[in-house]
């Protein structure tokens, strides 16, 4: 038998056939790509996000980071842009924590200072709470010495005690008030700044806070009229010296020009001061159990004529009118009579005496 030849295909079915399969291997291909992304779609749908977004690996926890939040963000484009920017590890972590207090319509907008790495739950709390004022309030109350101060700046601000400590003494801040030494300390500047209450911005620094409160000092002192005490021969700066003892011994402001008379009187006529205050303030504290009239100090009132060298506290404005214009008597005792902060005032030391005895009688002195 005879075979005849097979014709050969032509060129052109060759190519058609090879299309046609490659054709199904794409569809296929697609039919799985898009099954596969569908089924995630579902399964991150029932998870409640999309996607995990991780913070880098690299982050370092507790850095700064500002965070804006435009209104009408969706929690899942906030946990998004926290997780871009390090302050949670993924997006689903806050987004959880989002569920977990109901907080999804509770998030407000604004600007935020966070930190890398938080808590989801800290980070939830904040942007419920909403974001901080641009101003904030300060209330530094009267009779806190320099280091106090300083402490309650640190409480009530953003800046640390080494802040506003190194601002004072590095020539950051300035006043009219006394020349400062070259090689200035705190010490330097007790009984300069002011105490009030008062509004700052978000990004006032320490040296700002406290040129305002030494300002404020300025303007306070100046607002006064010391011509009777200029005329004793003394200065403004003593006068706030002066006002600062009135302000350490004295609760009630009726009694501040009262205690002023009896310091001014004791100053004419050469007698030591003999303020408790002082001594405390040359110990270092405020405890009466460690009292010492015997300590080596310029502080010492008890110890020195006349005024001690700086002030020893901060005077708020009673106290420094009260130093330039005090009552006219002829006191020069006074001791604590009662619980609630009054004294008895006395012209001779059997008065006096007799007034100390009465408030130990009555269980005021020990």
């Amino acid at each position: 038998m005879t075979l005849e030849p097979v014709p050969e295909r032509p060129v052109w079915a060759r190519i058609l056939k090879i299309g046609l399969a490659i054709g199904m291997v794409v569809l296929t291909a697609v039919l799985v790509i898009g099954g596969a992304s569908y089924l995630g779609r579902q399964v991150g749908a029932a998870l409640g996000s999309e996607e995990v977004t991780s913070a880098p690996i690299d982050v370092e926890p507790g850095q700064p980071v500002e965070i804006v939040i435009s209104s009408g963000s969706s929690g899942q484009d906030i946990g998004a842009m926290l997780a871009a920017q390090g302050v949670v590890r993924s997006a689903l972590e806050f987004e959880v924590a989002v569920r977990n207090v109901d907080a999804a319509q509770q998030l407000q907008a604004g600007t935020y200072a966070l930190t890398t790495l938080m808590d989801p739950a800290e980070v939830v709390a904040f942007l419920v709470a909403g974001p901080a004022p641009a101003v904030y309030r300060v209330t530094v109350i009267e009779g806190l010495r320099v280091e106090e101060v300083l402490v309650a700046l640190a409480e009530m601000t953003p800046h640390e005690y080494p802040d506003f400590e190194e601002a004072l003494i590095n020539g950051d801040v300035v006043t009219s008030l006394r020349a400062m030494p070259e090689q200035s300390t705190l010490s330097d500047w007790e009984g300069l700044l002011f105490p009030d209450t008062y509004e700052f911005s978000r990004n006032a620094g320490p040296e700002s806070i406290l040129q305002r409160m030494a300002s404020t000092m300025e303007q306070r002192v100046n607002s006064i009229d010391w011509s009777d005490w200029r005329s004793l021969g003394y200065t403004e700066y003593e006068g706030i010296v002066l006002a600062s003892l009135i302000e350490a011994e004295v609760l009630l402001d009726e009694e501040r020009p009262i205690v002023s008379s009896v310091i001014h009187n004791r100053l004419a006529e050469g007698m030591k001061l003999e303020i408790d205050a002082t001594v405390l303030y040359a110990l270092g504290t405020r405890d009466v159990t460690r009292f010492d009239r015997a300590v080596g100090s310029p502080y010492n009132t008890y110890g020195v004529l006349g005024l001690p060298p700086t002030p020893i506290a901060s005077p708020g404005k009673a106290s420094l009118a009260a130093a330039a214009s005090p009552e006219i008597t002829e006191y020069f005792y006074y001791v604590l009579s009662d619980l609630d902060g009054r004294h008895a005032f006395a012209t001779t030391l059997d008065e006096h005496v007799n007034n100390v005895n009465q408030a130990r009688e009555d269980g005021v002195l020990p």
